[in-house]
């Protein structure tokens, strides 16, 4: 299986094609929304991109489980619940709610979303791909 780095390098490659950005901009910590400047039809061709490069597939919901988002006991005006962020950090192990969790409103969601998240999507995939 590809290490953390491989994946990394990849997922860097993949981001740098989609978002028309430069190598060193894309770094772990990067967050896809705020740092890299995408947009939510980058995010469709980001996911088709990593589907490609890795032979995966992300099932849609699996980035950012919206099909969720439709339920009061996760959301109720337009901010995540208590469940709703356990959801989520169930969902996006990898990702930095901190901040996010001070106001978790959900047009702001996809701006959680981070290079990090990325890789350890795909890692996930690959592993379970492996089994």
């Amino acid at each position: 299986m590809a290490s953390e780095q491989e994946i990394f390098e990849q997922v860097r490659e993949v981001l740098v094609d989609a978002l028309a950005v430069d190598e060193d901009e894309v770094e772990m910590g990067s967050t896809l929304v705020d740092d890299l400047g995408a947009e939510s039809i980058d995010l469709l061709d980001i996911v088709f991109q990593l589907e490609k490069k890795f032979d995966i597939k992300i099932n849609r919901g699996e980035l950012i489980p919206t099909e969720k988002l439709d339920d009061p006991k996760y959301v109720q005006d337009g901010k995540l619940t208590a469940d709703g962020l356990a959801m989520l950090k169930e969902a996006l192990p990898s990702a930095d709610l901190e901040a996010f969790s001070q106001n978790p409103v959900i047009q702001n969601l996809a701006k959680v979303l981070s290079v990090k998240d990325l890789v350890y999507l795909v890692g996930t995939k690959l592993g379970s791909k492996n089994d």
